[in-house]
C-alpha cells in the first residue's frame, strides 16, 4: 500500500459517512479494516483544507 495524504484519508472517510460500505472502500483503496477504523478515530471529523490552487 502507498501512503496516503491527510487529504485523501479525509476524502475516503467523508465518502465512507455518505453511505459506501467499509468493506467496498478497503477493497477499492487497498486497505484493510483497522487501517480504515484507525484512520477514522485519528482523522474523523476533520475538513481538508481547500487549496488556492
Amino acid at each position: 500500500m502507498k501512503k496516503m495524504t491527510e487529504h485523501q484519508i479525509v476524502s475516503i472517510l467523508k465518502e465512507a459517512e455518505a453511505g459506501i460500505p467499509v468493506k467496498e472502500l478497503c477493497r477499492k483503496y487497498g486497505i484493510g479494516n483497522s487501517t480504515f477504523y484507525k484512520w477514522r478515530d485519528k482523522y474523523g471529523g476533520m475538513e481538508t483544507p481547500i487549496s488556492n490552487v
